[in-house]
């Protein structure tokens, strides 16, 4: 399981485990007064708020017909009594109860256009199954979880256009601007990165730009052309910072990996690199070849392997 469908998971599981005995309460004082709906409604609203972060409450139908009405924090609204939810995703895509209570998979509210996730607990009197108690969740008010939760170092390749694939041996690298002064591009980047506060960077080698997202302003990035990039003033227009304790690079890898880069970039004029970023707090390596390909590895990983690795063939090595 990836570490995101694990975080996913134990939110459900966290969910499931807050809500299924409020339900199960609400589930068997329903099936005590069945079928009286109008005692029901009452009912719901009472106990609603034993249910955390619940937006609605509703009963439905074995065939998913709405029988009560909708119960929010605001109370009751009858109008949407009767309507059929047996199309709804949480009835359709779900194995529905015969006992106990599941947790639909996540879909998108028809009337709130929200992430939602259903709760649906059977209504039984002895082994007859009355009906359905459900609880509607917004995600956004689920409990938030840890940033650092869907965190994956895992090597992640991902196929490109596949008609950049068909062409592939019809083109050739053009050596661009970029590529004239790259010895000059990762001192300076390794300088901006080390001692101005950088914390991730992205160079597009063909196109000759490059990304920068600083440590202290994360939420906005600047884009440099190849004359900024390589004038040694540059370093003047960022403010000098340590390198932060919590990157997962070390400071001395930094060149390393940017040096790896140029190899890529030049050991191959059909396969070659181009674009590579570089994440020094989540140390994750970035890779777009010209097949469209790309690539998502860690530091390590990335500095580990040569170009063999990458096309197969020992290729030329960089003067």
């Amino acid at each position: 399981m990836s570490s995101l469908q694990q975080v996913i998971s134990t939110k459900k599981a966290a969910l499931a485990e807050a809500v299924e005995n409020p339900l199960e309460a609400i589930a068997n004082a329903l099936a005590a007064l069945w079928p009286d709906i109008e005692t029901a409604n009452t009912l719901l609203v009472d106990q609603k708020k034993n249910v955390p972060y619940s937006h609605l409450l509703y009963v439905m139908d074995v065939n998913g017909r709405q029988l009560s009405a909708n119960i929010s924090h605001e109370g009751a609204d009858a109008t949407w009594c009767n309507q059929d939810l047996s199309q709804r995703p949480f009835f359709t895509n779900t194995s529905l109860p015969f006992k106990g209570m599941i947790l639909s998979r996540a879909y998108l509210s028809d009337r709130s256009l929200q992430s939602c996730i259903t709760a649906i607990h059977a209504i039984n009197l002895g082994d007859q199954l009355l009906g359905f108690l459900a609880a509607d969740f917004n995600i956004t008010d689920l409990p938030a979880n840890p940033l650092t939760a869907v965190q994956s170092n895992k090597w992640q390749q991902f196929r490109g256009d596949p008609a950049v694939r068909n062409t592939l041996f019809m083109q050739e690298r053009v050596n661009s601007l970029m590529d004239q002064h790259l010895n000059e591009l990762n001192i300076l980047m390794d300088n901006l990165i080390t001692q101005h506060g950088v914390f991730h960077t992205k160079l597009h080698y063909s196109s000759g730009r490059c990304s920068l997202w600083l440590y202290d302003d994360p939420y906005h990035y600047r884009i440099h052309s190849v004359e900024e990039i390589i004038n040694p003033e540059i370093c003047l227009a960022y403010p000098q910072r340590d390198y932060p304790e919590d990157a997962l690079v070390p400071q001395d890898q930094v060149l390393l990996v940017l040096e790896h880069m140029k190899k890529l970039r030049y050991a191959d004029e059909t396969i070659y690199l181009r674009s590579g970023s570089l994440n020094i707090m989540n140390g994750m390596v970035g890779l777009t070849f010209s097949c469209d390909g790309s690539h998502y590895v860690s530091f390590a990983e990335f500095l580990d392997k040569n170009e063999t690795f990458w096309f197969g063939i020992p290729r030329k090595e960089l003067a």
